[in-house]
């Protein structure tokens, strides 16, 4: 099984994202969960927000990139959660090693000349409370016009970061499909 790179969302490495690993590292996965914020951890969004501005984008990308750069040469899955998630997609279509992508609750822009082949399964909230316009069509055309074989399952009527226990947007049953699929997912590659 590939190695997978884990990434925590604005919130910072949570509890729930320690949870996560543990299930993947039962199913016989490697896992790592680095920490992006230096140890900060929040539960308000307006702090993850605070401290997401604080590092900026380019910070954050280059402290993934420094997290993935020891398991590259073994082909990586990047995996994110909401933030988490839009940094490993850069990552992982910036990697020609990549074995895949797993986005939890969020993705990013893709560039116009983006290629990849790499599976991509992204599990998201329906509608997304964090992200209401509708991102998601224009994001799976672009992303399977870059060649990605991706899945999309969508969870109605549930919060944002629904995986996460320790926040009002938990829902446990939708957590347990998430993961039931996901696992499937990554024995797959």
């Amino acid at each position: 099984m590939a190695p997978i790179l884990l990434l925590h969302s604005m919130y910072g490495l949570r509890p729930a994202v320690h949870e996560a690993a543990g299930r993947l590292r039962e199913a016989g996965h490697e896992v790592h969960v680095p920490d992006l914020y230096d140890g900060r951890v929040v539960d308000d969004p307006e702090a993850g927000i605070a401290i997401k501005e604080e590092l900026g984008r380019d910070e954050l990308l280059r402290r993934a990139v420094s997290a993935a750069a020891p398991y590259a040469d073994q082909g990586l899955v990047y995996a994110g959660f909401s933030l988490g998630g839009a940094l490993a997609q850069t990552l992982a279509l910036a990697d020609g090693k990549a074995r895949g992508l797993l986005l939890l609750h969020g993705t990013s822009d893709l560039a116009d000349d983006a290629s990849t082949e790499i599976p991509v399964q992204l599990h998201v909230a329906d509608p997304d409370t964090y992200e209401p316009v509708d991102w998601l069509n224009a994001w799976y055309l672009r992303m399977r016009r870059a060649g990605a074989d991706v899945e999309i399952y969508r969870y109605r009527g549930v919060g944002h970061l629904f995986t996460d226990p320790g926040l009002p947007d938990h829902d446990a049953e939708s957590a347990d499909r998430t993961w039931a699929i996901a696992q499937a997912f990554l024995a797959e590659l």
